[in-house]
């Protein structure tokens, strides 16, 4: 694949991202977003509670913060999935 064509397609992804995100805040202003992670959004529940992809989330802290596989799973067991932000905490989607 070439530098352009992946350019265009992570420019398409960030700009879906960010419409998604604004439907997200219109339909609930009190929708909690993970810090970090607007890439790993794959979409909202009719409350608009925001739904992530665990797989993308695993990928980004092993790609942007340089951690091995397992130490990615770990840290995002004890400090993403676990947390209660209140009554829209996120949720977490697991993929086979």
């Amino acid at each position: 694949m070439s530098k352009n064509v992946y350019e265009e397609l992570k420019a398409v992804r960030r700009e879906r991202i960010s419409r998604l995100i604004e439907t997200i805040a219109e339909l609930n202003p009190e929708a909690r977003l993970a810090d970090g992670f607007d890439d790993c959004i794959c979409g909202y529940e009719k409350d608009g509670r925001v739904i992530y992809s665990v797989p993308l989330m695993i990928e980004t802290l092993m790609q942007r913060d340089g951690m091995e596989e397992d130490e990615a799973i770990e840290f995002f067991e004890f400090n993403i999935e676990c947390a209660y932000v209140g009554e829209y905490t996120p949720i977490f989607m697991y993929e086979e």
